[in-house]
């Protein structure tokens, strides 16, 4: 588990990835909850807060399991260098996490829980664990493949 990120998590390489993220940033990315370009992933959270990420890699294709889940999404991600950089929108660059992937085209599966206590969180339990929003990032080796929202969260007052 890496320790909280804040809102936004983007999961870029080393080489401009906020410039191309920042070129993605339309409504649709927004609802959607993740933004697209070739060597970088923004994927959007709830709330402008810190949140709990945890971070999977694996060799192969995850098993379904976004039941377990508010939100779902996958993207495909060009690793040319072979590492991964994970990095909320506030953090250091030089100090992110950074993992090493095989050298390509890399499947991201990123789903989130605890949205609504999140987004609308118990006055009385303020920083409480359970209004926390949660992350889980899956990356595995994969061919391009389009984005797809698995499952989709619409805020109550949407």
């Amino acid at each position: 588990m890496i320790p909280h990120h804040p809102h936004g998590a983007p999961i870029p390489l080393p080489r401009q990835p906020m410039i191309q993220i920042s070129r993605r940033k339309t409504e649709q990315a927004v609802l959607d909850g993740l933004g697209v370009a070739e060597h970088a992933l923004a994927i959007g959270t709830a709330v402008n807060e810190t949140v709990d990420v945890a971070i999977d890699l694996l060799t192969g294709r995850p098993d379904e399991d976004s039941s377990d889940f508010d939100h779902v999404v996958e993207a495909s991600l060009n690793l040319a260098s072979g590492r991964m950089v994970v990095l909320g929108c506030t953090d250091y660059g030089p100090d992110a996490a950074r993992f090493d992937m095989p050298a390509g085209w890399t499947r991201i599966r990123a789903a989130r829980r605890n949205l609504e206590a999140a987004a609308y969180p118990d006055p009385d339990c303020e920083d409480e664990p359970e209004d926390r929003e949660e992350i889980r990032i899956q990356a595995w080796p994969a061919p391009y493949s389009l984005p797809d929202i698995i499952k989709r969260w619409t805020p109550p007052d949407a």
